[in-house]
């Protein structure tokens, strides 16, 4: 056989146990086809000497919002900010761009990192006439101006928030400029739906960024229609961004629930489920797809955010407002509607942060298993932020996959720890209690919400350090391995991919990295320097 590629002179750690180590590996039609004495007769068409250095399989993030993040990369970038006047200088600057009355569109906002206090007037005076709309980085909240909320209607009574709230008012009864949680659709629809151009040009950044993080497949955890999507076309634009070269890693996608419709019953076999069964024209469902861009799991959000102080929790937060959070969708109606996607063949994908929001997850997936099976991909249960034990073994015993932001502990455990204070701070963002208990733990970053990088989050799930130098959880550290594992072997099987990805095995597809140093050695994962990634065998990435 004629390889198209062999990789020499490597230190290969495939995460097969059938086969730990290799030193060399050959590539043929994007699929690897065997390791040293497999291969050592066959001549290739390219031959990579890696002087040493290390292989693994491709990092899989399984939980990102990468339309989300390419606009962060195209819009105005709030992330750096420390203080709202820095805030309201970046907008004075920004509409200096902007024609009068277009909208100033800016991400990365995090609102309690910032000194000062939001104030409408100054947002006001820094937009002039052009409407505003600042997205959070938690995504439940944004920052718009009083141009926005008047183009909303809030001012002439045609204002409806969806629930009827989710636009805080000062004392004097004036909006502030917040908009939370399902109330930002009334400026998001503004807005929407983006160009598909422009949701292409965001995706090419985006996937180019990831190509150097050594991400080789992701998750876009909610598009189409919410709060959370950006056009109905959304797919569409995915399938541009891979026809024209703009998609540099494999892109699975969720819809989210908006986006499934009453479809008509086949027939007397699903006589017995509860009300219509909600999914896309033609049967579309989990699964449709091929290995360079897929449907995945329908996303379903329950509460709200734990920074956000809105995520379902049985007993009061201990900071800021001392409360209990909020259902996104009342517990009985998630239930129903579940079932109803469950039944066209949707797998789920439930948002779930808070404890309580966990428990309502567990118990929805638990009677759509129960009463239908198995879905076409495992059921997930999305962030898992704050989890009881006895939550952990019952995670175990549905066999749901779960996808908790180990980088979340950096940069925002000193604030979550507070939120819930000390007693529950072991509950935040497992670890190693759910490797124990046989839970699929895979690798995600919530990307743009926090830093994206794979190493990263490998890192903060081994040392469980804040950015301050605190500990979030000692019990919850990870070893190197199984941190590793999470985005590669778990996050692949989470996704459905088990069989063809997240290990370096013959049969599987090409997707590796090549990295300046061990991961399972290394003094600092998180520094270790990607020098090369592989989708399907061709380079997507190589150092300058």
């Amino acid at each position: 056989m004629k390889l198209d590629l062999l990789i020499t002179n490597a230190r290969i750690i495939t995460m097969d146990p059938g086969r730990p180590e290799a030193r060399s590996m050959g590539v043929w039609h994007g699929v690897i086809v065997g390791f040293d004495e497999e291969i050592s007769n066959d001549h290739a068409a390219r031959e990579l000497d890696l002087g040493g250095a290390t292989v693994v399989p491709g990092f899989i993030d399984a939980h990102c919002h990468t339309a989300w993040f390419g606009q962060t990369l195209l819009g105005l970038d709030c992330s750096a900010v420390a203080s709202w006047s820095e805030v309201y200088d970046l907008v004075r600057e920004r509409a200096q761009g902007v024609a009068p009355g277009e909208w100033i569109l800016g991400t990365g906002l995090t609102p309690s990192a910032l000194t000062g206090e939001r104030d409408l007037t100054s947002l006001d005076d820094a937009a002039g006439d052009r409407p505003l709309y600042l997205r959070h980085t938690s995504g439940h909240a944004l920052t718009t101006n009083s141009e926005g909320l008047r183009r909303a209607g809030y001012f002439d009574g045609t204002f409806e928030a969806p629930g009827g709230r989710g636009v805080p008012t000062d004392d004097a009864g004036r909006p502030t400029g917040l908009v939370e949680e399902n109330a930002q659709e009334c400026i998001q629809n503004l807005v929407k739906p983006y160009p598909e151009d422009l949701i292409v040009r965001g995706l090419d950044l985006a996937t180019r960024r990831y190509a150097s993080e050594g991400i080789t497949s992701f998750t876009d955890a909610g598009i189409g229609l919410g709060w959370i999507g950006h056009s109905p076309a959304e797919f569409a634009a995915y399938h541009a961004a891979a026809d024209s070269g703009r998609l540099h890693a494999r892109a699975q996608v969720m819809p989210v629930m908006d986006t499934l419709h009453a479809l008509p019953e086949p027939g007397e076999l699903e006589a017995s489920g509860t009300g219509p069964r909600l999914g896309l024209d033609l049967g579309i469902r989990t699964g449709v797809g091929d290995d360079r861009l897929s449907i995945g799991p329908v996303k379903i959000f329950s509460d709200g955010s734990l920074l956000g102080e809105t995520s379902a929790m049985h007993d009061a937060l201990c900071g800021g407002s001392h409360s209990r959070g909020e259902f996104l969708i009342p517990p009985d109606r998630l239930i129903d509607v579940a079932e109803q996607a469950y039944r066209a063949g949707w797998s789920l994908a439930i948002h779930a942060i808070g404890d309580r929001a966990v428990d309502v997850a567990m118990d929805t997936i638990e009677h759509c298993q129960a009463h239908h099976g198995p879905g076409p991909t495992p059921n997930r249960i999305e962030h898992v932020g704050v989890t009881n034990p006895g939550q952990v073994s019952r995670l175990a015993e549905l066999g749901v996959a779960v996808t908790p932001q180990a980088a979340f502990i950096g940069s925002l455990g000193e604030h979550m720890s507070g939120l819930v204070g000390p007693e529950k701070t072991e509950w935040l963002y497992r670890g190693q209690s759910f490797v124990d208990a046989g839970v699929c733990v895979a690798g995600s970053s919530d990307r743009p919400v926090a830093d994206g990088r794979p190493l990263l989050g490998i890192q903060r799930a081994v040392d469980r350090t804040t950015d301050e130098g605190f500990v979030i959880g000692p019990g919850e550290r990870m070893t190197p391995y199984d941190a590793l594992k999470t985005y590669t072997v778990n996050a692949a099987s989470a996704t459905g991919f088990g069989d063809s990805r997240g290990t370096l095995t013959p049969g599987y597809c090409a997707d590796f990295v090549v990295l300046g140093s061990n991961p399972l050695e290394a003094p600092s994962i998180e520094d270790i320097e990607i020098l090369q990634t592989f989708v399907g065998g061709e380079a997507t990435y190589r150092r300058a």
